[in-house]
């Protein structure tokens, strides 16, 4: 499958194969939901040791195996006991480790009741100071340094929810449940923003550098910005694979909101992504003022799928913040 960026020329095309991704959904995932009836998370098998968890405040992947469990970003707090029972329900092993690819409240707010619960491996140190095994360690949770200066700095973020554990470079990885982690550390929406690849299972948990029901959010203030999303897309794109055969599934992607995909479904947000980032640049070339890029909507056909007027992110928004960052002086 070529990764290329789609030209302005196969704009039809981007729309029709959002057209057709918006409406895709596997069995798996129908009997999933079906099971799930009115349950606040809902559960889906991916592939390998992985699972996805969609619930209100998002989507979690968990890992699992012989020796625990790996929780991928916990969604708000209020809904963290019900995390818990859902991963419960998945395995009975200790939580060993939860991994937030940012520190918004929807990556972080369940990390206390999770790391309550998880507490179980042998702590090394008692060992080697001849104090015994049978020490309980907590759950480690683990996010770029960015991250824990972040939330130490925010009001209202209990010490319990910080990482325990960070990472100052590009990446970080950890060998667990028989399968090798890796943590890209991808500044796009923030600083602080991570990747996680399960190598073995052949799973991207990407938080929310991509979803698949808005416009990117970008905080600027915390030093996001439409380049580093398009970098963060490219990105994951670069490491998935699709099936040789059918040019789709092979790697599966699951995104911080929406619905489970693959290669496919990222390569056409970035495209839609680049489109809007182009015209605006395109715009701004021709001396066009903020007032005049949003009277002439360059979010206009994909609007439909993405766009909102109210709520915490709108169109609007996501049209000013990309001409902030385009005509910001370097």
């Amino acid at each position: 499958m070529a990764k290329t960026l789609t030209t302005l020329a196969g704009l039809a095309l981007v729309v029709c194969g959002a057209a057709r991704s918006a409406g895709a959904q596997t069995a798996a995932a129908q009997t999933a939901a079906s099971a799930a009836g009115s349950s606040d998370i809902q559960v889906l098998k991916v592939q390998g040791n992985v699972y996805m968890l969609a619930g209100p405040g998002g989507n979690t992947t968990v890992q699992v195996g012989d020796v625990g469990v790996l929780v991928v970003d916990t969604q708000v707090a209020s809904v963290g006991d019900k995390l818990l029972a859902a991963i419960r329900a998945i395995s009975p092993k200790p939580i060993h480790y939860i991994v937030n690819t940012n520190g918004r409240a929807d990556a972080i707010g369940g990390n206390a009741t999770l790391a309550k619960a998880g507490a179980t491996r042998p702590n090394r140190a008692p060992i080697q100071a001849g104090l015994g095994g049978n020490v309980e360690a907590k759950t480690t949770i683990m996010a770029h340094e960015t991250v824990l200066n972040r939330l130490i700095a925010t009001p209202g973020v209990p010490p319990e929810a910080w990482p325990t554990e960070t990472f100052f470079g590009d990446d970080n990885e950890i060998f667990f449940a028989g399968e090798a982690v890796q943590i890209f550390h991808q500044p796009a929406q923030t600083d602080g923003d991570s990747i996680v690849f399960f190598r073995r299972s052949d799973v991207i948990a990407t938080g929310d550098l991509f979803t698949t029901t808005m416009y990117p959010f970008i905080d600027e203030a915390k030093g996001g910005s439409i380049n580093g999303v398009i970098a963060a897309l490219n990105r994951i794109i670069d490491i998935a694979i699709p099936d040789h055969k059918v040019q789709e599934g092979g790697t599966m992607i699951i995104p911080g909101h929406g619905r489970l995909c693959d290669e496919q479904d990222v390569i056409e947000y970035r495209d839609m992504v680049t489109i809007i980032r182009d015209r605006i640049q395109y715009m701004i070339g021709k001396g066009r003022t903020l007032d005049q890029i949003k009277g002439a909507k360059p979010t206009l056909d994909f609007d439909p799928r993405y766009g909102s007027t109210s709520g915490a992110w709108t169109t609007t928004m996501f049209i000013e913040q990309i001409y902030r960052d385009l005509t910001k002086k370097k």
